[in-house]
């Protein structure tokens, strides 16, 4: 049955059709959540490589019945998620493309892509760089007398918070994006606000980073700043080309 024009459909038809994409969304992640459980035990062995990179060699602990459970049961959700966010985005894409303009379809594709590379790259930085490294520091302090025994609850709080904030950051450059396309920000403008670009690029970084040393501060503030400037070359571009539309 063909889909009738969004102009054409009630407020009742456009809640149905909301509900059904909503339910095909939760089945793409049931269905994603199902095919990583059967591979929780390699997922468990990529998770946990940052701890083995920082030279921890022994196992993770963990001290209720269920924790075991309910820590691979979280490993298999939040894989499935990147499993079947490419069916989710269809899905929510299928909805609210044909209430927009021509101009906005063309862009709407790229700053879907653009967020889902920069996410990704984020969160591989810091399982492959930071979280590596922030360990290493962490990990040294303890003594002779004291012996890093990780609950598996713990490490996985301290991982997927880590990776989360990485790739919300690693969005400067896609909200730049936005910003310019809309004309609220300039290249020229932002340029003059480098500095305060530089501050604040070490401020979220000391706020992220779970180590007080500069080391692994530096190693976040850097991308940032070099995502600030590749922000600005990205408002040049669209900016300057939403200004010759006009």
């Amino acid at each position: 049955m063909a889909r009738p024009h969004p102009d054409k459909m009630t407020f009742l038809e456009h809640l149905e059709e909301l509900r059904q994409r909503l339910v095909r969304a939760c089945m793409y992640l049931v269905v994603g959540t199902g095919i990583c459980w059967f591979f929780h035990e390699q997922i468990f062995a990529f998770v946990i490589e940052p701890l083995r990179d920082a030279g921890f060699k022994d196992k993770l602990i963990f001290t209720a019945v269920h924790e075991a459970f309910m820590f691979n049961m979280e490993l298999a959700f939040f894989a499935g998620i990147f499993i079947a966010s490419p069916f989710m985005l269809a899905e929510a894409w299928g909805f609210i493309s044909p209430g927009l303009y021509k101009n906005e379809k063309a862009w709407a594709v790229p700053f879907i892509g653009m967020g889902s590379v920069f996410f990704v790259a984020g969160a591989a930085f810091g399982h492959y760089v930071l979280i590596p490294k922030a360990i290493g520091f962490l990990y040294t302090f303890g003594g002779p007398d004291t012996q890093f025994m990780p609950r598996m609850g713990e490490y996985w709080n301290f991982y997927s918070w880590f990776l989360l904030g990485l790739g919300l950051v690693f969005q400067i450059p896609v909200i730049i994006f936005v910003l310019a396309r809309l004309g609220l920000v300039t290249p020229m403008g932002l340029l003059r606000f480098w500095k305060w670009a530089v501050v604040g690029a070490f401020v979220i970084s000391a706020f992220i980073t779970p180590t007080p040393d500069m080391v692994n501060q530096t190693a976040l503030a850097a991308p940032m700043i070099g995502l600030y400037l590749l922000g600005v070359l990205v408002a040049w571009a669209f900016g300057k080309k939403r200004k010759r539309e006009e």
